[in-house]
């Protein structure tokens, strides 16, 4: 692993301890050796990218990445013409909205809303990466391919995990029914999969005249809240709204090279990871 990776990994790290991490756990977690860990650590530090709290004697990132995330997404036009739609997603159902985007062949969380402001909050620790074989994101996604490429991307993420609700699929067979579905629905719907006690609907994001498919949007929240009458009633605002973050993209090219082409059934074209860094 280069030295290069190894910073970028502190970074992730970090990002999913906001609490910040001893030098110890960082090198333990990422099985480096605690001088080099602490090298790059002060490279980082004198970056701007990572502050220690000399009292703690922890590590935390600064606001840089997140000011720099910030300059992205409004020369993008994401500020402008999609977060407004994701918001009003969040607002209309009471629930957390989430907008995903295809890097490469991933499916990375970029921006998240939450409707709900009292009552039963639904606030799940996600990674960036959607795990495909478990989250309504990841079946919308999935139902946009052939099933030959939905199974070659579900098993590049390793065997399928344990610990999540109890209609989590158990085998490939499992995970492919949920997709289906979805193909057939032109939406997502799960409950009790990603989490015990929550539901979620997803749709996948396509360009108006290609039908690329670039990203999913998707709605969740408790299951007590989200009943499967419910969710169907969101299908069309979902959908819709799918549509319009499509629509948003063509016009300001926020999409550009994080597309999958569904229409020539070829690997996706290239991008770059500027998205990663987005999710809020």
């Amino acid at each position: 692993m280069s030295s290069r990776d190894r910073a970028l990994s502190i970074i992730e790290l970090l990002a999913r301890n906001a609490d910040g991490l001893h030098l110890s756990d960082i090198a333990e977690r990422l099985g480096l050796p605690r001088s080099g860990t602490h090298r790059l650590l002060n490279d980082l530090r004198e970056n701007g990218y990572v502050r220690q709290e000399h009292e703690r004697g922890i590590y935390t990132l600064t606001v840089k990445l997140a000011s720099l995330s910030l300059v992205h997404q409004v020369g993008t036009g994401m500020v402008d013409l999609v977060l407004p739609i994701l918001d009003s997603i969040a607002e209309q159902t009471g629930e957390l909205a989430m907008l995903s985007v295809i890097e490469g062949e991933r499916l990375m969380r970029v921006a998240k809303a939450r409707g709900a402001r009292r009552g039963l909050l639904y606030n799940p620790e996600e990674e960036p990466e959607v795990y495909l074989a478990a989250t309504s994101n990841g079946y919308a996604y999935l139902s946009c391919l052939d099933d030959e490429k939905a199974i070659e991307l579900i098993a590049k993420q390793g065997p399928l995990r344990g610990g999540y609700g109890s209609n989590a699929p158990r085998s490939i067979k499992e995970v492919m029914t949920y997709v289906h579905e979805a193909r057939e629905r032109g939406y997502s719907i799960i409950h009790d999969v990603f989490e015990a006690g929550t539901s979620a609907i997803a749709a996948p994001i396509r360009l108006p005249k290609s039908e690329d498919v670039v990203g999913t949007i998707s709605v969740a929240g408790p299951s007590v809240r989200m009943t499967r009458d419910r969710l169907e009633v969101m299908a069309p605002l979902i959908i819709s709204a799918a549509d319009d973050v499509g629509r948003a993209a063509t016009r300001s090219g926020m999409f550009e090279g994080h597309r999958y082409s569904t229409t020539g059934g070829s690997a996706p074209l290239p991008a770059s990871s500027r998205w990663a860094s987005m999710i809020g």
